[in-house]
C-alpha cells in the first residue's frame, strides 16, 4: 500500500514542462471570462499537476475522474508527475507561474506557503460558496480544519481523511519457509537476525541450487530529501525511540522532549549494525541505487522461488506478491540484545495514514477559481472519494445496491490488491474524505493488515501517545520559523543522507562520528529542535 511513504513523492519532469502549466496565464479557456458563470454550457479549461505514484495509470483511463470533471463543468489538462518533484518544485514556485491546481499529499508544504506568499489562493470563502463537501468534512472531523488552517486563519491547502488505516505503515516480514528449511527460529534480537541472514546467504535458502541468488535483507530506497517507510530506521524502536510518521527528518519526541536521532548514539549503533550486515553481503548491494519499482519487483522473485529473506513492507501480498506471500510471516520488533530491558517501540503513523496535509492547492492567479473549487468539491464527495482511494465503481468497487459498497478483487488474479489500487487510481496520494458513516467492505489486503500487525501490537500499545508522539501535522508554525526550519533541514538532510549510505556501505562511522555531530549541529538542528519544542509545548497546553 503505502508506496507513497517511501520518502517519496519524489516526482519528475522538466522545468520547461512545469512552467507550461500556468494557472495565472492560462489562455486555454473555452469561453474565457464567462465559463465560471455556468450559463454557457461550455467546459472551463483548467491546468493541474499531480504527484502520483509510478505505478498509477494515466488519468485519461480513470472513469471516476472524467465523471468528476464532467459534473464540475471543467476539462483539466493534467501534468502527471512521478519522480524528482522535490528537485523541480523550487523552480516552479520561484517562477510564480503555477497551474490552477496542484494535487498530491504534502506536495506543497506549509513551508512553501511561507516562502512564497501570495502564490496560493486562500480558499476560505470559496469553500463557503462552492465547497459543501469540504465543509461537511470540517464539520464531521474538526481536526481536518485544524490541519488546513494556517496561523493567519487562511486555508491554502486542503487535507484528506481516509479512516480505515492502522497505527503503523511498516510491518517486517521474514521467509518462514527458508527458516524451516534451514532449521532456524524467527529471530528476536539483532544478533539473531544477523545469524539468520548469514545462514540465508550461505546455505541456498531458497533451495534452487544457486547459493548466490538470495538477498538476505532488503529495504526501501532512501528518499532524496527525507527517510520514509519500510526502512531499517524502525529498528530504532529496539532502542526505545518512537518514530512518528516515519520521522523522515529525524525528529521524535521522548518523554515530552523533542530530539533528533541523527545526532543520537542509538542511531550510531543502528548504522554500525547495518554496516556489519552489509559488509558480510547480507543486504541487497543495490539497496541505495534501486528505485521503488525495482525494490518491489525483486521481492516478487521468480515463480515460487523467493529472492528476499527479510524485509519491511505494508502488507505481505503487496510486498512479495500473491504467489510468494504464503512463505512469509510477520515479525515482532527485535531487541538489540537478549538481556536488553528497553521497552520495544515502533513507528506510530496513525495520523499520517488516515489524515494528510495539503492534498490540493489552488493558484491565487487562477482566472477560474469558482470552477476550480467546484472540481475540488467533487473530490470530497463520498462516492467520489472512495474511488479516489480504491478505483472506479464497477471495476474496482462494487455497489451492493443497499447503500453499501465492496472493494472488488483485481481483474488480474495474479495481481495483489495493493498494487491493483495504486495502479487504478490516485490512492493515498489523492484529496478525499472517507466519512466514518460510509459502508464499505475492504479488500483482502486491508483485512489482512490487522492480522499482520498483531506481532507489533505490544510495542504499539506501549507507546505513550501523550509524551512520545510528535503531532506534526496538527502544529502550524509562523512564516519566519517555517523558513528557518526549512533551510536548516535542507542542510541537515544533505549531510545526513549522504553519510547514511556511506557509513552502511563503506563504514567509518566510529571514527567520523564526533566530527559529523559537530557538522550536523552547524546546520541548525538545535535551533529547529528549540522551535519545534516551543510549538509542541503550546499545542499540548491548548489540547
Amino acid at each position: 500500500m503505502k508506496k507513497f511513504l517511501v520518502g517519496l513523492f519524489v516526482l519528475v519532469f522538466s522545468a520547461a514542462t512545469i512552467s507550461g502549466c500556468s494557472g495565472g496565464n492560462n489562455n486555454t479557456e473555452t469561453n474565457a471570462g464567462t465559463a465560471d458563470s455556468g450559463n454557457t454550457g461550455k467546459k472551463v479549461k483548467l491546468t493541474a499537476i499531480m504527484t502520483k505514484h509510478p505505478l498509477t495509470q494515466e488519468f485519461a483511463k480513470m472513469k471516476w475522474l472524467q465523471e468528476a470533471e464532467e459534473r464540475a463543468g471543467v476539462e483539466i489538462e493534467w501534468q502527471e508527475v512521478t519522480a524528482d518533484w522535490d528537485q523541480k518544485k523550487g523552480t516552479l514556485l520561484a517562477s510564480g507561474d503555477i497551474p490552477d491546481l496542484i494535487v498530491g499529499v504534502n506536495s506543497i508544504t506549509d513551508a512553501d506557503f511561507s516562502q512564497f506568499p501570495g502564490l496560493f489562493q486562500d480558499m476560505t470563502e470559496l469553500i463557503k460558496e462552492y465547497g459543501p463537501n469540504v465543509q461537511a468534512m470540517f464539520d464531521a472531523k474538526p481536526e481536518t480544519k485544524v490541519i488546513a488552517t494556517q496561523l493567519d486563519g487562511k486555508i491554502y491547502g486542503l487535507p484528506k481523511y481516509q479512516r480505515f488505516w492502522p497505527e503503523t505503515t511498516t510491518r517486517q516480514f521474514i521467509n518462514q519457509q527458508w527458516l524451516d528449511k534451514l532449521g532456524l527460529q524467527v529471530p528476536t534480537t539483532w544478533d539473531e537476525l544477523y545469524d539468520v541472514l548469514k545462514a540465508f546467504k550461505d546455505q541456498d535458502a531458497n533451495g534452487n541450487g544457486d547459493p548466490n541468488d538470495e538477498i538476505p535483507m532488503d529495504f526501501a530506497p532512501t528518499g532524496t530529501v527525507a527517510f520514509g517507510a519500510f526502512m531499517p530506521t524502525v529498528l530504532l524502536g529496539s532502542e526505545g525511540i518512537t518514530l512518528t510518521d516515519n520521522s523522515g527528518l529525524g525528529y521524535f519526541v521522548e518523554d515530552g522532549q523533542v530530539k533528533n536521532f541523527f545526532t543520537d548514539e542509538r542511531y550510531k549503533k543502528l548504522v554500525e549494525f547495518l554496516n556489519k550486515a552489509y559488509s558480510a553481503g547480507l543486504i541487497n548491494p543495490e539497496v541505495f541505487t534501486q528505485d521503488y519499482t525495482k525494490f518491489q519487483s525483486v521481492a516478487r522473485g521468480n515463480g515460487e522461488t523467493a529472492a528476499v529473506g527479510f524485509t519491511w513492507g505494508w502488507e505481505v501480498t503487496d510486498r512479495v506478491g500473491n504467489a510468494l506471500a504464503p512463505q512469509y510471516t510477520s515479525m515482532a520488533p527485535l531487541k538489540v540484545t537478549a538481556d536488553s530491558n528497553v521497552q520495544n517501540s515502533w513507528s506510530y503513523d496513525y495520523n499520517s495514514l488516515n489524515y494528510g496535509v495539503n492534498a490540493v492547492q489552488m493558484s491565487a492567479a487562477s482566472k477560474h477559481k469558482e470552477a476550480a473549487m467546484k472540481f475540488i468539491n467533487e473530490l470530497y464527495d463520498q462516492e467520489v472519494s472512495m474511488q479516489v482511494l480504491f478505483g472506479s465503481l464497477g471495476t474496482n468497487i462494487g455497489d451492493n445496491g443497499d447503500g453499501s459498497y465492496s472493494i472488488l478483487p483485481p481483474a488480474d488474479p495474479a495481481m495483489d490488491p495493493g498494487t491493483w489500487k495504486w495502479t487504478s487510481s490516485w490512492a493515498d496520494n489523492g484529496a478525499m474524505y472517507i466519512a466514518d458513516s460510509l459502508k464499505l467492505t475492504l479488500g483482502t489486503d486491508m483485512q489482512s493488515v490487522g492480522k499482520q500487525t498483531e506481532p507489533l501490537k505490544a510495542a504499539l500499545d506501549s507507546i505513550d501517545k501523550d509524551k512520545d508522539v510528535l503531532p506534526s501535522m496538527f502544529i502550524k508554525y509562523s512564516a519566519a520559523d517555517n523558513n528557518t526550519m526549512s533551510l536548516n533541514n535542507t542542510s541537515m538532510m544533505s549531510l545526513a543522507l549522504s553519510k547514511w549510505s556511506q557509513w552502511i556501505t563503506k563504514g567509518g562511522i566510529d571514527s567520523e562520528w564526533d566530527e559529523y555531530v559537530k557538522n550536523i549541529e552547524k546546520t541548525g538542528v538545535s535551533k529547529n529542535i528549540e522551535i519545534i519544542q516551543k510549538y509542541y509545548d503550546d499545542y499540548k497546553k491548548n489540547q
